[in-house]
């Protein structure tokens, strides 16, 4: 979300003073365990050797399943294949009545189907965000050999949960407030607070699984999804969890969340053609399109999966999270937030820069955000031409707090299948964008290393790496 608003119309903090680091008590470090890197500077990462990658069993982290709400359905391969051969899932929106914004088209989600994960009454009084969470979460599970009774193999004590949201439940949030207004404080419903609050989407899923370990949610704007997975694989490499349910889950699509983004001059207003409006990297695009969903992973250590001889998908090798203490909007100028999350993202890892030659950018379709994250990007990796990179928002839209998950999935699936989804709509290309961006049409591409960039408003930066699992 990073970079969407034009700076004219909101301006710098004057809070100055508070820009001093700080940390926070759930996004961790890497073990001490882990030699550190002193890299110098982004220009000299080519010639700085990285730490050799984990080999301990109990801190590796491997992907055993993946669950996923798209605007492609709740299916991860059916998803996939959509993106591979460029579908577009923008539409106009017919939820409610939009004709009087300026924007009036999105990735919304039609047909949603919760039967056989949610109960209908439940069903029936959460909000969108939270039934996203709990089905993504579900299937993610079953992708790992752990639906039904068969969770009852490993210890739950020792399990956690932690999806994020940027924006929480925020139908339940609006109907709570209008209630208020036009009916008085007794018609308020009293789930308006718990379906409301960021955390419920974890401790419903929890709740519902029996997960006993680590649970809270993590709300760093369209970082969210991958601020979790750096916490929650943590949570892992710490000895604290076996196994954690992480992700993103969002449901934005209504009148308050539009007319907001509207409101900061965010949104693309293509309304004309709304398949072409998300145009990552082209000299014409106008803004991002907001999209829904949500997107889990189950991330466990390698000894754990091993044991319950788990289906291992993919390894995460290590992430990084940061702040650019710039702007509530607008990206760093000069990109050293995104550049140095990358680098500390590969340090983690235990990668070089050389081994990356997969990159699923954030790119949505902003003026200045596409272009200062190939800015950064670049200040990294020095030689390009055996980088493919591409945009998934170009079909999904802009899915916010989900994103990540959403993104993170297709990465693994590139690195799964060996084919990696076009950047679709690229019509006239930046000429300062000189990746193989995967324009338009899939490749084959063997993924060796492969990073996934997430950024937020507030300056949030978060960046994950995964590669194939090799024993």
């Amino acid at each position: 979300m990073q970079a969407a608003v034009h700076s004219s119309t909101l301006k710098p903090s004057p809070l100055d003073s508070f820009r001093s680091r700080k940390c926070s008590p759930f996004l961790v470090s890497a073990p001490k365990s882990r030699p550190r890197l002193s890299f110098i500077s982004a220009s000299a990462a080519s010639t700085v050797s990285a730490p050799k990658r984990e080999k301990d069993p109990k801190k590796r982290v491997v992907i055993t399943g993946m669950g996923l709400v798209s605007v492609f359905g709740n299916d991860v391969d059916t998803y996939y294949d959509k993106l591979l051969s460029g579908e577009s899932g923008v539409t106009l929106i017919d939820r409610f009545d939009a004709s009087k914004f300026p924007t009036r088209f999105g990735g919304q989600i039609r047909g949603f189907a919760s039967q056989g994960y949610i109960d209908g009454k439940n069903d029936r009084r959460l909000d969108d965000c939270l039934r996203y969470c709990i089905v993504a979460g579900k299937k993610a599970l079953e992708d790992a050999d752990l639906g039904g009774d068969k969770r009852s193999k490993i210890d739950k004590e020792r399990a956690g949960v932690l999806v994020g949201t940027g924006m929480g439940g925020l139908t339940v949030f609006s109907d709570g407030v209008q209630a208020l207004i036009e009916k008085g404080h007794r018609k308020i419903t009293p789930f308006f607070i718990p379906y409301a609050i960021t955390n419920m989407g974890s401790a419903l899923l929890a709740i519902d699984i029996g997960f006993m370990g680590p649970n809270y949610s993590i709300s760093t704007a369209c970082a969210t999804s991958n601020y979790c997975f750096y916490a929650a694989a943590n949570h892992i490499r710490r000895g604290e969890a076996d196994m954690m349910l992480a992700g993103g889950t969002e449901a934005a699509i209504i009148p308050i969340g539009l007319g907001g983004f509207v409101a900061c001059r965010a949104l693309s207003q293509r309304n004309d053609d709304p398949k072409t409006a998300s145009r990552p990297w082209d000299k014409d695009r106008d803004g991002f399109v907001m999209g829904e969903g949500a997107g889990i992973l189950v991330m466990e250590s390698l000894e754990h999966a091993m044991k319950r001889g788990a289906p291992i998908i993919a390894e995460y090798l290590g992430g990084a999270v940061n702040c650019d203490a710039y702007h509530m909007t607008d990206p760093r100028a000069d990109g050293l937030g995104v550049s140095s999350c990358i680098l500390s993202s590969l340090e983690d890892a235990g990668v070089s820069p050389e081994e990356v030659n997969y990159i699923n950018a954030h790119a949505t379709s902003t003026l200045a955000g596409d272009l200062a994250e190939i800015n950064a990007i670049k200040k990294v990796f020095k030689n390009t031409s055996e980088i493919k990179i591409n945009a998934t928002k170009s079909m999904i839209g802009h899915c916010l707090g989900a994103a990540g998950g959403l993104e993170a999935i297709a990465t693994v699936k590139a690195i799964e299948t060996g084919w990696l989804h076009p950047s679709i709509n690229q019509f006239n290309p930046e000429p300062s964008v000189d990746f193989d961006t995967v324009a338009n049409v899939k490749q084959q591409h063997e993924v060796n290393v492969a990073i996934s960039n997430s950024f937020g408003f507030g300056g949030h930066n978060s960046v994950v790496a995964f590669s194939a699992f090799k024993p």
